[in-house]
């Protein structure tokens, strides 16, 4: 008994065709996927700019309302209608601010600066006299 070949040549011609259908499709596939995904992305920014107008239009509504200008100005200009006594409270009172100023002013250099006045007053032969403890 003869042996017979395990690939005969209908078979390897019906391999060759189903490569070539799988190559052929392959890229129409993925287009396809690439437009899926492109779809989806552009629903979602369409989504999120339709809540934006949304918001938009109703703050423009709110904007017509008088009272809510009227509400606006005094939360955020800090304005006061004809008649009415307004009072601002201040963080901390202005002494305790001119306090922290001056104590802010009174601040040691950095470190690099002390370190070089005392490299320019060695050069020039002089005592150092920001950070000097002793003296000669």
């Amino acid at each position: 008994m003869a042996k017979r070949p395990q690939l005969t040549g209908r078979a390897a011609i019906l391999a060759v065709v189903v490569c070539a259908i799988a190559m052929s499709l392959a890229y129409p596939v993925r287009e396809y996927i690439a437009n899926r995904r492109d779809l989806a992305a552009l629903q979602e920014e369409k989504a999120r700019v339709d809540a934006e107008t949304r918001r938009i239009a109703q703050q423009a509504e709110q904007i017509k309302d008088p009272n809510d200008i009227k509400r606006r100005a005094k939360e955020e200009l800090h304005y006061c209608g004809a008649g009415e006594k307004c009072y601002v409270v201040m963080d901390r009172p202005p002494e305790q601010a001119k306090t922290a100023v001056k104590q802010q002013a009174a601040a040691p250099p950095p470190w690099y600066q002390t370190l070089w006045e005392s490299v320019e007053a060695a050069d020039k032969g002089t005592g150092h006299k920001a950070g000097t403890t002793g003296g000669k």
